[in-house]
């Protein structure tokens, strides 16, 4: 068994928007034809990227793992604004 701390190990959640993974329904061809469906379940996960922002109020730069619709915030808000509101600043 291995022991992760809470530096090494990230679950795939967004910083900011705190988006994570939903259960939801994978799809067949054979599903147009009857209502059986064979497949199950399947989770989906947020486009998560690693990026770097400078934040020029602050200075400096901060690193967060955040989804591209977090980065749309960004870019629209300001990464300051965002950031605090998020309650990462």
């Amino acid at each position: 068994m291995v022991a992760y701390d809470s530096k090494t190990f990230m679950a795939k959640v967004c910083q900011i928007t705190k988006r994570g993974s939903v259960v939801g329904g994978r799809y067949s061809n054979r599903t147009r034809a009857t209502q059986f469906n064979p497949c199950g379940t399947m989770r989906r996960y947020p486009n998560l990227q690693k990026k770097r922002i400078y934040v020029p109020e602050l200075k400096k730069s901060i690193v967060l793992n955040i989804s591209t619709r977090a980065l749309r915030t960004i870019e629209k808000n300001g990464a300051y604004r965002t950031l605090k509101k998020a309650g990462i600043i």
